[in-house]
């Protein structure tokens, strides 16, 4: 096992495998104390050689790991390759291209939503992974033995894992159901974290608009410092305190101190003043031009026919060994029975269209009908194929 800190044993391990037909690749960062994830260290296996390069070593340069990505005709292949490709993204500005990622293909090939690695490590590759160092300090050197046989046991074991994946794909002749959830994954606007969207993580019941405004702004404002100073977005304001500023949309320092845990001096210095003008922001603002809260009403009458969605998708996913999260997620369902036009658009694109898209539709306009079989299983009805009025 190989750990690599001096930047030319780097440069020649990836020309070495630059002429692979793949690589394995994972990472492990941290992230506790930042806004970005800190790389500590990348995990490359080629057909022949593993190693672990030290992003972290004194005068290491990672310009032969990214040019080793670009390579469109090596395949890159990742499990749950989202986190480790949004650092990629922020640390180099570009994605590896391709990719196969070896949780997706599990999901497309039945082996239930999200299979972890160790699942799949002892189900394709008959090894078993110890996690005790899984939470670990990969920042601190020196990495210890275990730490770097547990890193490498994840590109080691991956290559097998691709390999019986990959001809379980072909053989039910779904690869290019992967490739279509690659070219989302591959897509930066995927890893791109636009502030003024911020507030759509937030969850609040209220339907004020103004409101729905402040909170906007305010969670912006947050997005921005928390980037800029690079320190978890709470580090700045806990999500409760956006609630609550928005709520009492403050127009002066002392209306500021009022809210929950802020400070007179808080409320007076910069950061506070920052505060302020993102609430005199939303209180300028025309009623035109404030953010619409989602229809609840639509929501609420919708969930006798989510229900049958749902039952709808578990039948679809069971019949075509597929997991269901990767087809359709409860809040897709929501959206889908409220009648919302891009759920719809994406539900009924690919193979989701094939496999259930069509279907749900079908369903929803009383073409399609869910019942009994007589054994205690379900068959669907379409009354159009039998002539049904």
């Amino acid at each position: 096992m190989t750990l690599i800190t001096d930047p030319q044993e780097a440069a020649a391990f990836c020309a070495r495998q630059a002429e692979a037909e793949f690589i394995t690749v994972d990472t492990e960062f941290i992230r506790d104390t930042t806004y970005w994830p800190r790389l500590c260290l990348i995990q490359i296996a080629g057909p022949e050689e593993a190693a672990a390069i030290d992003p972290l070593a004194e005068g290491m340069d990672l310009e032969p790991v990214w040019s080793l990505f670009d390579k469109t005709d090596l395949l890159k292949v990742f499990h749950a390759a989202r986190q480790d490709l949004e650092i990629f993204f922020h640390d180099s500005s570009r994605l590896p291209h391709p990719v196969f990622d070896t949780q997706v293909a599990a999901m497309v090939c039945g082996f239930g939503d999200q299979v972890g690695y160790e699942k799949l490590a002892s189900r394709l590759a008959g090894a078993r992974i110890d996690k005790s160092v899984r939470f670990a300090d990969w920042a601190h050197r020196p990495l210890g033995r275990k730490q770097l046989d547990y890193a490498l046991a994840d590109v080691t074991h991956l290559r097998v894992i691709y390999q019986k994946l990959r001809k379980k794909l072909a053989n039910s002749d779904r690869e290019s159901w992967l490739e279509e959830e690659m070219a989302v994954l591959l897509n930066p606007a995927t890893y791109r974290l636009e502030p003024s969207e911020a507030w759509r993580r937030l969850k609040s019941r209220s339907r004020d608009r103004r409101y729905l405004a402040h909170l906007r702004n305010l969670a912006a404002w947050r997005e921005r410092e928390a980037q800029r100073r690079n320190v978890p977005r709470n580090r700045i304001l806990r999500d409760e305190q956006i609630y609550d500023v928005a709520g009492l949309a403050p127009q002066t320092a002392e209306d500021l101190a009022r809210a929950r845990g802020v400070s007179t001096d808080y409320a007076r210095g910069k950061v506070g003043q920052a505060i302020l003008e993102a609430v005199a922001e939303g209180l300028a603002m025309d009623e035109a031009d404030l953010p619409k809260a989602p229809p609840r009403e639509q929501q609420v009458e919708a969930g006798p026919v989510v229900d049958l969605l749902k039952v709808l998708l578990k039948q679809k996913c069971e019949q075509h060994g597929v997991a269901q999260r990767l087809l359709a997620n409860a809040a897709d369902l929501e959206a889908l029975a409220a009648g919302d036009p891009e759920t719809e658009r994406n539900l009924l694109q690919g193979w989701r269209g094939e496999i259930f898209g069509k279907a749900a539709s079908a369903l929803l306009t009383g073409r399609l009908l869910l019942t009994g079989d007589g054994n205690g299983g379900l068959q669907l009805i379409d009354k159009k194929e039998n002539n049904e009025p």
